[in-house]
Order: C-alpha cells, then structure tokens, then sequence
C-alpha cells in the first residue's frame, strides 16, 4: 500500500515536533531545578544534624578558611542538597550561627538561671569553661567570640547577631544573677550590678580568647578569681570601677 507524500511529511514533522518538545521540556525542567525555581524536593536530611555538623567545620577552621568541599564532607550531602536547603555558604553559616546561640549558649544561660544560688551561677561559668579546656585540651575557643573576631568586622548581619547574643549574656544572665544576689544577701551591696556584669562578661571572654593559645589551667584558673573578687559574698567593699587617675594625670606619668 503506498501512503501519499503528504501523509509521510505529516508523520515526519509530527516525530520531529514531539522530539524537540520532550527535549525542551527536559532542558527547562533541569533549568528550573538548578536555579531553584522548581518546587523543592523533600529534604532527605535531618536539617538540624547537618547543621551541627556544618558548624563544628566552621568552628574548627573559622568561616574563610571553610571551603565548600569541606562543608560538604562534613554535612555529607550533595551539592545540590546544601545550595536547596540553604541557598549559599554565608547562609548556612548564619544559620550555624543562629543554632549555636538558641541550642547551645541559650540553654546552658537557662539551666544556670535556675541554679539556687545566683553567685555560684556566675562562678561556675568560669569554673565549667576551665574544665572544658583542661578536658580535651580545646583551641576551637567560642564560636560566637571566633565569629566576632573573624567576620563581624565586615558583616554587619554577623555583627549583629553576635552583639546581640553577648549582650544577652550580660544584662539577662550575669547582671539578672548579680541583682538576684543582692536580693537574697549572697552578694555585697556594694557591688553595682551592671558595672559587675560588663567586667565580668570581659573576662570571660578574654578566658576563652586566651585558652586557644595559653590553655595553662593555673593561667585561667587567675581569671576566673578576678571573676569571683568582684562578687564579694561579705561585706568587704566591691571594686571601684571609677578610674584612678584622670586623663592628664595618666599622661604625664606615661611621658
């Protein structure tokens, strides 16, 4: 049977059309799913653990020296997987940031607001710091103290949040705890309590910043005393936070 030319043209263009349309659909489709326009696939990760994960990579080589692969191998998922769940490296270790804060440094403030006595709260900050450095010999330092080191200077999204969480620690856990004390009569009336809660948020942080490279236990065990001698728990005077001298006085004594 001989089928007519025209109906041969016909059966040719019409291969031909479903050809490029299945191929188009395919390229548009893949396009769609790299640039994230496509719906997202559901997560086949715990988000939270890989987060932990991606954390602990910045933590230990801080956020320049963390390279994509290295994010990679320690999240241990695909490419596709981080840039789908997190968008870009800066994202995800805003997020780190932010888990690090509510999980980690916001719990251990909780459980020490609840301890009987407010003194012993602030004292064995210093004293479970020096434990955990003396422990396992750790040169990570504080992951938020890092981040304001290394990155805030240029991010101001980063310094930000960094502030915020240290501000956090000092007027609801120190000052809170300090005022408590004052209340119940664990600690001097003497001691005023904001001026207490900025110096003692000052050394704890010059004890973490100092314990990456000078972990000598006997060397933050000195900070940590400078720590409790401004929570006087008698009634021996607080220190006076005013200075000594005034700024004249302290520049003919420097000449």
């Amino acid at each position: 049977m001989n089928i007519p030319k025209c109906l041969k043209l016909f059966i040719f263009l019409y291969m031909l059309l479903s050809i490029l349309l299945y191929t188009l659909g395919v390229l548009v489709t893949s396009f769609l799913l790299f640039s994230g326009l496509a719906m997202p696939r559901k997560k086949e990760f715990d988000v939270d653990e890989v987060l932990d994960k991606a954390m602990w990579a910045f933590w230990k080589r801080g956020y320049a020296a963390t390279s994509l692969n290295d994010l990679l191998d320690h999240m241990q998922i695909q490419r596709a997987s981080l840039y789908n769940a997190f968008s870009d490296k800066r994202s995800l270790f805003l997020d780190t940031l932010r888990r690090y804060d509510r999980v980690y440094r916001r719990a251990e403030v909780a459980k020490r607001l609840k301890m009987p006595s407010p003194r012993q709260a602030i004292i064995g900050f210093f004293q479970d710091a020096i434990k955990g450095v003396s422990k396992d010999r750790a040169v990570n330092g504080c992951f938020l103290l890092n981040t304001a080191l290394e990155v805030s200077p240029h991010d101001k999204e980063v310094a930000k949040l960094v502030s915020r969480a240290f501000t956090h620690m000092e007027r609801q856990f120190f000052k809170k705890r300090i005022e408590e004390g004052l209340a119940i009569g664990e600690i001097a009336k003497s001691v005023v309590p904001a001026q207490a809660a900025s110096a003692i948020l000052s050394l704890y942080m010059g004890l973490l910043v100092l314990s990456r490279s000078r972990p000598e236990k006997s060397l933050l065990e000195a900070i940590a005393k400078q720590a409790e001698i401004l929570l006087p728990s008698d009634d021996k005077p607080a220190l006076d936070f005013a200075p000594a001298h005034s700024g004249k006085e302290l520049t003919d004594t420097l000449v």
